[in-house]
């Protein structure tokens, strides 16, 4: 008998089939799949570290991606930092991208109905659990806080888990988009993207941001930056950042804000409030969006707003600790609206890919909040510069 390569490849895979307690079933190839893959698995406090296994059977349900790259997000840097999910050891990146390479006889398309086929680009958003009010166009929707989510699973004895790799097993039950019509860089950027659609929609359920609005946005990372930039694709034009680093309120006006303000210019929150103001030409905000998880920094938001106006806090991903606010002066006596913002919907990522389409149309450089690209091997660097707050978006990039 003669046993080449692929036959090799062959007989592994029906042993791991085998092994689960099923044989692999028939799937469509796009071509050499190597029999092993490598992860980026984080072992200890602020380490990483590559590991490889092999390939993993590809069920009926099942989609093998090759991934292409992933952004380093700050539950990534939390998780790197302290392992406040007790997590360890786990195969890290939810923000990830790559192409389909095979897939199941039973997928057909994705989950706004869109054909899907081998070479196709995709994103994932959650894994199902048992969970009606979790779908694509409830009304009453739920953001995935009632889901699981590829990046921070459990480790198991496929390991394929996380975007932190070279490649990833999207498994039945899994959301997937096909995103083919994007560029890497925008779709490296749909994650981050959609949390700020969410929190626009959110926004909007108050009733007060409207197209002539008065818009303070605190916090000018990434997050904050993509906020001003989906105002602006709204057609939002009166919008003042507020952050303490000179380089990223520029790039704030490149992403449209009109206005800004550096609070390290001002000693006090009455300076402060002052200066958001004169920033809008005598006027407090009609809405503001809190992007910091500082509480000091949620603590000052209410000055910045008009009686009457709203807010929008989602800069807590993670426990930041307590703020101090006095609700006679910060909410009662001005009547302010306030809505809490976490994560996404189902519906809000199919949104998000209009917006990356719009805002490059109209002009907004959204590929420049990547500023650092590393290989797989670097990632305890990539993390480290994510630490340091140097640059903006760091993102993991397979060659």
């Amino acid at each position: 008998m003669d046993i080449n390569s692929s036959n090799i490849e062959a007989i592994v895979r029906q042993v791991l089939g085998e092994m689960k307690g099923s044989s692999p079933s028939p799937s469509v190839s796009g071509g050499n799949i190597p029999s092993t893959a490598h992860v980026a698995m984080l072992t200890g406090l602020e380490k990483f570290e590559i590991k490889e296994f092999p390939m993993p059977a590809v069920g009926d349900d099942d989609i093998l991606v090759k991934v292409e790259g992933c952004g380093v997000c700050g539950t990534d840097a939390h998780e790197f930092k302290r392992d406040p999910f007790g997590l360890i050891p786990v195969a890290l990146g939810h923000e990830g991208t790559g192409e389909i390479v095979k897939m199941g006889k039973n997928v057909k398309k994705d989950s706004a109905g869109k054909p899907l086929k081998v070479g196709d680009k995709v994103v994932t958003c959650m894994i199902f659990k048992d969970n009606p009010d979790i779908t694509m166009f409830d009304l009453n929707k739920q953001n995935v806080g009632g889901a699981d989510v590829y990046g921070l699973l459990p480790d198991d004895d496929i390991h394929l888990n996380g975007w932190f790799s070279d490649y990833i097993l999207v498994r039945g039950g899994s959301t997937v988009f096909n995103v083919s019509d994007l560029d890497l860089d925008s779709r490296i950027l749909i994650e981050p993207c959609a949390v700020l659609i969410h929190a626009v929609e959110r926004a909007k359920t108050t009733g007060i941001l409207r197209f002539n609005s008065r818009v303070v946005v605190q916090g000018c990372g990434p997050i904050g930056l993509i906020c001003i930039a989906i105002l602006r694709t709204m057609g939002i034009e009166n919008i003042v950042a507020v952050d303490g680093e000179a380089k990223r309120l520029d790039f704030a006006k490149q992403m449209g804000a009109d206005n800004t303000v550096n609070f390290k210019d001002h000693k006090g929150i009455e300076a402060l409030a002052g200066a958001v103001k004169d920033a809008f030409g005598g006027y407090e905000a009609d809405f503001a969006f809190q992007c910091t998880g500082s509480p000091v920094a949620h603590s000052n938001i209410y000055k910045f707003i008009r009686n009457g106006g709203g807010l929008c806090e989602l800069g807590f991903f993670i426990n930041g600790g307590d703020a101090t606010i006095n609700p006679h002066f910060d909410i009662c006596a001005k009547e302010i609206t306030t809505v809490g913002s976490w994560v996404y919907t189902l519906r809000d990522y199919a949104t998000t890919f209009d917006f990356l389409k719009r805002a490059k149309g109209i002009g907004l450089p959204i590929e420049k909040l990547i500023t650092h690209k590393y290989p797989l091997e670097q990632i305890n660097e990539a993390l480290q510069t994510n630490l340091k707050m140097e640059g903006l978006k760091i993102a993991i990039v397979n060659k």
